[in-house]
């Protein structure tokens, strides 16, 4: 077996899973990628749900998650289900669970599959650092062990699924204690509610490692994964994939492409979930359309080579590859220096620098002098072994799915060649992924290994939006910030206040805020942990309350709903961050 997290870098195979079912439902196994969503609406709100539920299931859902944060909501669990099956709606259900293993048994009577946060399920988190001894951590796996046991044998016996979901967000005292803030935390936090489920012989399980930030979800997966593997031939559970707070419009498109793509095509995926902070219809076509290609009996494959070289980057931690810096038309290029925009030299004439200001390409694609390479070829390979430092990229037409394309090129040729990404080996042709996803799938995942000196994006046409969406790939990747980075919840039934709305108004005061870094979540659950790399957060604290804080530390609570931008907008100033718009 593999010691990587997927059989081939370079050959796309999709991970093979047990079957797990949930309702009549498949996961896993032979079954296609299924695409789920979530409800915004209160679960206590019977005909909302119901209404809403059978908006997804039109669209096309194929599961659909509720939050049932206490028993009394969980209670109308039964409600909403049997009016949703009295509609002819047949979609299973999902109970999102969090700080209530009561409420996790009473949701358990009336849907067909449980999520359970294994960070919030038992532990309450406190913000408290202090050190386990081993003796003292067994007796908090002994607790987790006495409350978590009756609903594995309750949904053992009843035919229910469960995904162990950790969030980067919420992950509890302990293991932050001990693993940190880390994929190694989010990974072990699930195992140790597996090992419980497993000792009780129950298998129907998922599994989930979810982040904001993009290059710590695609860690987290493949380390999972790798884990998976090394416990056991049958530790082979499906896995759903989502990338959490992920926000709105293009942005919130292109981080999730970037996310789910990557680990997509390295085989990896049974179930995804694109988070939108839209209503969840709109979450349905992305996520089909980021299955697609992936899907049982499409075409992603090509023919395997006779001998493959090593990773070219460490798929469990992000290192920049290194390249020597080389000058193309007055712009550098290489290992320390911004990843670059580069559009054909037409479309970089066309645009007018004083309005695309931040957003100007860099380099026309005829002055980059860019070496074009197959990287299965041995005699393009050879070409640039003894040449200096140079600009390479994969040649049009190659017949490879591209990122496994771009992983060859960046494996074969010297560290010290930079590397120019492309959207697309086939420009003009029809293809099934839009040019946001398509960025975000075939440049951002590459990025996010540290792969790519600069990028060329051929799918958008309109020189304006092609460049805009360039730096919005550099800066969904983490690699390259060039406006204000939003990190947004998509909304559920806990959310306090209208998070859409307050987002809006949220980007309309701030969103020329180069580099500043805002978190806008719904309630506690996940705020202060997904906002230990924001700058500054939003968070509905009460119903129509909010509270600010500044990194994870709260600073203002409970402030009236319609007064918080402005008080944000001044805690901002506060701590220097603030310009006034140009």
């Amino acid at each position: 077996m593999s010691t990587l997290h997927c059989p081939s870098l370079y050959q796309y195979t999709r991970r093979i899973t047990r079957e797990v079912t949930v309702g009549n439902v498949g996961l896993g196994g032979s079954n296609p990628i299924r695409i789920q969503s979530m409800l915004t609406s209160d679960t206590l709100d019977t005909a909302s749900c119901v209404k809403e539920a059978l908006a997804l299931a039109d669209a096309g859902c194929e599961i659909i998650r509720l939050t049932a944060q206490t028993k009394v909501y969980a209670a109308n669990l039964e409600n909403i289900a049997r009016e949703l099956r009295a509609a002819g709606c047949q979609v299973p259900l999902v109970a999102d669970i969090h700080f209530k293993p009561d409420a996790a048994m009473e949701a358990a009577k009336w849907v067909e599959k449980i999520r359970v946060n294994p960070g919030n399920f038992v532990d309450k988190k406190k913000f408290v650092e202090r050190d386990y001894t081993d003796l003292e951590y067994e007796e908090e796996i002994e607790k987790i062990r006495k409350a978590f046991t009756p609903l594995v044998l309750f949904c053992k016996e009843h035919g229910r699924a469960m995904r162990l979901g950790a969030n980067h967000g919420s992950l509890s005292d302990r293991i932050l204690n001990r693993y940190g803030d880390t994929p190694d935390g989010m990974v072990e936090s699930a195992l140790e509610f597996a090992r419980i489920a497993r000792e009780l012989d129950y298998h129907q399980l998922v599994f989930s490692m979810k982040s904001s930030n993009v290059k710590v979800m695609i860690q987290a997966y493949r380390l999972l994964v790798k884990r998976l593997a090394e416990e056991g031939l049958d530790w082979n559970y499906p896995i759903h994939l989502g990338v959490t707070e992920a926000g709105e419009g293009e942005d919130a498109r292109i981080k999730s492409a970037t996310g789910i793509g990557s680990l997509l095509a390295d085989g990896i995926g049974d179930t995804l979930r694109v988070s939108l902070t839209e209503d969840p219809v709109y979450e349905i076509a992305p996520g089909f359309e980021l299955a697609a290609p992936y899907q049982p009996g499409a075409a992603v494959s090509s023919e395997p080579l006779l001998s493959e070289p090593a990773a070219p980057f460490d798929p469990f931690v992000y290192t920049k590859r290194k390249a020597d810096v080389i000058t193309r038309a007055g712009v550098t290029l290489g290992w320390n220096e911004p990843v670059r925009v580069v559009l054909p030299k037409a479309a970089c004439e066309s645009l007018d620098a004083a309005e695309m200001k931040d957003f100007m390409p860099e380099l026309a694609y005829e002055d980059a002098a860019a070496v074009e390479i197959d990287p299965r070829c041995a005699e393009d390979v050879a070409a640039v072994q003894e040449a200096p430092a140079t600009l390479v990229t994969v040649k049009d037409g190659v017949d490879m799915p591209l990122p496994q394309a771009f992983r060859l090129l960046a494996a074969l040729i010297p560290s010290r060649h930079s590397i120019l990404l492309k959207d697309t080996l086939t420009p003009g042709a029809r293809e099934a992924l839009s040019a946001p996803m398509a960025g975000g799938v075939n440049m951002g995942s590459l990025l996010c290994d540290g792969v790519g000196n600069a990028v060329l994006v051929r799918r958008e046409t309109d020189p304006a939006k092609a460049a805009y969406l360039a730096f919005n790939i550099l800066q969904a990747s983490g690699v390259r910030l060039s406006k204000t980075e939003y990190v947004s919840c998509p909304s559920c039934g806990r959310t306090h206040y209208n998070i859409q709305e307050a987002a809006a108004r949220i980007r309309k005061a701030t969103g020329h805020l180069k580099g500043v870094k805002i978190a806008i979540m719904g309630c506690i659950v996940n705020g202060p942990g997904e906002m230990s790399d924001a700058d500054f957060g939003y968070v509905g604290g009460a119903p129509n309350k909010i509270n600010l804080y500044v990194g994870h530390t709260p600073v203002e609570m409970n402030i009236p709903q319609e007064e918080a931008v402005e008080h944000l907008i001044d805690l901002i100033k506060s701590h220097g961050r603030w310009v006034d718009p140009a």
